[in-house]
């Protein structure tokens, strides 16, 4: 079955590594805060200016004062720092981040990826998500396989404005954890009871696929 928004956010809370410093992004990224494992130690940073986020507050607990970049209330672990956002991208700039997950509409087999602009529609701007994609070494997309219509949003190519190029490094979506290769997406793991025959079916690009590809694990 495929995953919710949440099992997709567990799965990629795998790949958070002890003592790293992690941006999420708006959306599904933001959920990976609630899922870390609780024997490493990882800060979490929001380009609004917080270092040290922690999980969502419970319902009741909320401080409308301490927000993340997509306006959430969030808590903060000890330790944490708040700060302008010129010293934020500061951060991001030099390469401080290890890891940063993002939302996409779209990711293409070559690592592009577009995930802040729908032509005919009204946004305010590419926002944090240039900075991040232009200075992150380690770019993993939380997004989904399908849109609504059921036509793959993982592609040859992007259709729609790029925000960066050549940049994403891996990809999990309610189907599948996909790494970008210089030969294009390698399939690694698929959702529990998702045949490799449905992925390849929902995929506009062509998949290397290199054995039995295993089920995703998620606790």
């Amino acid at each position: 079955m495929a995953l919710d928004k949440n099992q997709i956010a567990k799965r990629i809370a795998k790949e958070v590594q002890d003592k790293f410093y992690v941006n999420l992004g708006i959306g599904i990224p933001t959920l990976v805060a609630n899922y870390v494992r609780t024997d490493i130690s990882v800060e979490f940073q929001s380009e609004n200016g917080v270092l040290g986020m922690g999980p969502f507050p419970f319902e009741g607990e909320e401080d409308a004062d301490i927000i993340n970049a997509g306006k959430q209330t969030i808590t903060t672990l000890p330790g944490a720092s708040f700060f302008d956002s010129a010293f934020s991208f500061g951060m991001i700039r030099s390469q401080k981040v290890d890891l940063t997950i993002l939302g996409a509409m779209e990711v293409a087999e070559n690592g592009d990826i577009a995930n802040w602009k729908i032509p005919g529609k009204m946004v305010k701007g590419m926002g944090g998500a240039m900075d991040l994609v232009a200075s992150a070494e380690n770019i993993i997309v939380a997004m989904m396989h399908v849109n609504k219509a059921g036509e793959s949003k993982i592609l040859k190519r992007c259709t729609l404005p790029l925000t960066g190029v050549g940049c994403v490094k891996k990809v999990v979506t309610e189907l599948a954890v996909l790494e970008v290769t210089s030969k294009g997406f390698k399939l690694l793991e698929r959702a529990p009871g998702v045949s490799v025959e449905h992925i390849i079916n929902s995929t506009e690009a062509e998949l290397i696929i290199d054995g039995e590809i295993p089920e995703m694990v998620i606790e």
